[in-house]
């Protein structure tokens, strides 16, 4: 692979790919990076002139890593070059989240900048078909069964990632707020819900995953901990285990099970 660039957001994946990759360059979203040492910061307002400069410095391949959200802009710091294309993108965010990052790697492409998926770079993050922690019972495949149902038919209208079900009921979906949200809602009203339950995340269908694929982490496990949940159960092959052996340390020792499912 020829010169990398990482264009990275919160989360410790930009760090991971900076330290497997000592030679990308790593720019930040201004505001939203951790101050990765030596990363220059970018804001969208000056897309155009960023991108111009990538391809000065010989940048010929972009991986994005790290959680973003949609930051404010500034109208006042807009070149007229990037201004150009805020019709295009506002277009894009009106017809869902994964029409704005397909819509992304276009222009980026449009500067002939190939973007590939923080998991072609560091395949280890996705994990194969299995048992990974624990063993879940016939009851919790029945509601990994069910989750799976609710989450392909949200992700349909590009709704979430992530759904929360037990005893076949329904407790929870992710939103726009993320699944962090989403095991603290069912954390806060415990009581009033069927007891244990299980955390389903997987790709939306059509997902870009080279920009957008899920994740969980040991942050994940703690939630699902908290929520009062059995286990968790991940698409296999479509959602990375950040902090892999810290993920999986933790779910045993709360005693939550974690399977890659098919």
């Amino acid at each position: 692979m020829s010169a990398l660039a990482i264009i990275a957001g919160g989360g410790t994946l930009p760090e991971r790919l900076a330290a497997a990759h000592p030679d990308a360059l790593v720019a930040e979203l201004e505001g939203f990076g951790r101050g990765i040492a030596g990363a220059e910061s970018f804001r969208l307002e000056r897309l155009v002139p960023f991108l111009d400069s990538l391809c000065e410095r010989g940048v010929t391949h972009v991986v994005f890593a790290g959680g973003l959200r949609r930051p404010r802009l500034d109208p006042a710091l807009f070149d007229m070059r990037t201004a150009a294309m805020v019709p295009r993108i506002v277009t894009a965010m009106q017809a869902g989240d994964d029409a704005t990052l397909r819509e992304v790697i276009a222009i980026f492409e449009d500067w002939d900048l190939a973007v590939v998926g923080a998991a072609d770079l560091l395949p280890d993050l996705v994990a194969e078909p299995g048992v990974l922690v624990g063993t879940p019972g016939p009851e919790a495949e029945a509601d990994v069964t069910r989750a799976a149902q609710i989450v392909e038919a949200l992700g349909a209208v590009d709704v979430g990632q992530g759904a929360v079900v037990a005893r076949g009921q329904c407790l929870a979906v992710e939103t726009v707020p993320g699944t962090d949200a989403m095991l603290a809602f069912v954390a806060a009203h415990r009581a009033h819900l069927p007891a244990g339950g299980v955390l389903w995340k997987a790709p939306k269908p059509g997902q870009e995953l080279r920009i957008d694929m899920p994740a969980i982490g040991p942050s994940t496990v703690e939630g699902a901990h908290a929520a009062g949940l059995s286990g968790i159960a991940i698409a296999a092959g479509g959602v990375m285990i950040l902090d892999r052996a810290a993920t999986l340390a933790r779910a045993e020792a709360l005693g939550l099970w974690l399977w890659a499912r098919a």
